[in-house]
């Protein structure tokens, strides 16, 4: 059983005829905004949603959320074969590469299904979070992409649904990114919580000396420098609190012209963000600035009829871009009524992705996706499958027998050089692992 995006693939796993994406992926970015794609829901852009959902996924998949570690918060794996360690290279035709881990604090209380802290005294950061990452189509996947398609992945909420009793939904204004809107209208204003984790950095953190946004803009920036030469797209995707994220992003990316060269400012590439069960994000301003860019900036919402997430907050906001509906009360495969846990599961998500069937009614894998998925963090499926509860994990939960026969908890892979990380900073760290375990062993002599 392979924890694999199947989204290339049609019913029984046949191979479909790749070329379509390739010939028309404009369209299936939003270019006309999806019209008469979505009911019925075309075929082609079933597969790429499927596509850039598993891409959300990997960042929940990563995402250490074991408390006793003292790298809770952060990546369980590292960039270099990122994907293949997520589960995401297997029976998949399309190679892209992480060019660059980003990391979020905020500087206002926020729920710890957002902001997740290590019990650890040793903890790798206690201001920090891992919050997502960049990646490139490989050189081997552009033809059959169409084009160099350059994706940013937001991670969500981890926790239960419970921050949406207590969290504040306060609008603040968010001129510092986006001025006055690009003219004509009022302040735009957005969700403070969002703004706040998109916004704030932490000169006591060495992942968070600059902020999330200015991390992702600075790799987007390279990015695009380095293939202007190219075909480009930018291709924004999260679920929840990553969705409300990548809608923050991708308008600042629009809004602020990082999806063109320095030397090339009339070769905009088209920015679109796919997010997936999404609070609102700003007030009526932020939508109408939203919709100005309507020409280059474009985004999906896929929303689940039970869900309540994608209601809130409830009043002062509006909705932006276009909307998928599905209903994954109509599968099968998932035990019933359901709650809100499997309402909102990102994975329950792409299933109701594969099976929606949108006015025709009813429910059928159209596209062929392992039912196993939705087990990952959860218990929603039907226990005649005969799926274990939970079962994405680390092999004895990260614990590792060593030589002596005791048990150590390594669940954590560094990377050679963090590049969120300063040569000075990097080399604190080290001396200060050092002088930790020098004091340990002259501990260990005098016992």
């Amino acid at each position: 059983m392979l924890p694999i995006l199947q989204s290339c693939f049609g019913i029984g796993g046949k191979m479909k005829n790749n070329n379509n994406i390739a010939k028309n992926w404009r369209l299936l970015s939003g270019q006309n905004n999806w019209e008469g794609l979505l009911d019925p829901l075309d075929f082609d852009l079933r597969r790429c949603l499927l596509h850039y959902g598993d891409v959300a996924q990997a960042s929940y998949d990563t995402f250490d959320r074991q408390k006793a570690s003292k790298y809770a918060g952060s990546s369980m794996y590292s960039k270099k074969d990122f994907f293949a360690k997520v589960g995401l290279d297997k029976a998949n035709p399309y190679n892209y590469r992480v060019t660059k881990f980003f990391y979020a604090t905020s500087g206002i209380d926020v729920p710890d299904a957002f902001i997740f802290k290590s019990m650890s005294r040793e903890a790798w950061s206690k201001e920090s979070n891992f919050m997502g990452f960049v990646a490139v189509a490989s050189d081997d996947s552009v033809a059959l992409l169409g084009r160099r398609d350059i994706v940013i992945a937001w991670r969500g909420s981890i926790q239960s649904l419970e921050w949406v009793n207590d969290f504040q939904f306060n609008l603040v204004s968010a001129s510092n990114i986006f001025g006055d809107g690009g003219g004509g209208g009022g302040d735009p204003q957005v969700h403070q919580g969002w703004y706040s984790i998109y916004t704030s950095d932490d000169p006591r953190s060495p992942f968070n000396k600059t902020s999330a946004r200015q991390q992702v803009l600075a790799e987007v920036t390279r990015l695009v420098e380095k293939f202007k030469s190219e075909e480009i797209s930018i291709t924004i995707m999260g679920h929840s609190l990553g969705a409300a994220l990548a809608t923050l992003n991708a308008a600042d990316i629009i809004v602020n012209r990082f999806n063109r060269p320095k030397d090339r400012p009339n070769k905009a590439c088209l920015v679109t963000a796919i997010v997936f069960a999404s609070p609102r994000v700003g007030d009526s301003n932020f939508k109408q600035m939203f919709s100005k860019y309507n020409e280059e900036l474009k985004a999906l919402r896929i929303r689940n009829a039970f869900d309540i997430i994608p209601n809130y907050p409830l009043i002062g906001y509006a909705d932006v871009g276009e909307e998928l509906g599905i209903d994954t009360t109509k599968s099968m495969y998932l035990k019933t009524p359901g709650n809100f846990t499997s309402w909102h599961n990102l994975e329950a998500y792409l299933h109701g992705v594969a099976g929606t069937r949108g006015s025709e009614g009813g429910f059928q894998l159209v596209v062929h996706r392992d039912i196993a998925l939705m087990n990952k963090f959860t218990d929603i499926v039907k226990d005649e499958y005969l799926v274990p509860v939970s079962w994405w994990t680390q092999k004895n939960k990260g614990m590792v027998q060593q030589d002596d026969g005791s048990w150590k908890l390594m669940d954590h892979e560094i990377d050679n050089h963090d590049d969120n990380v300063s040569d000075d900073d990097s080399l604190k760290v080290k001396q200060g692992r050092l002088i930790k375990m020098g004091c340990l062993r002259l501990l260990r002599k005098a016992l």
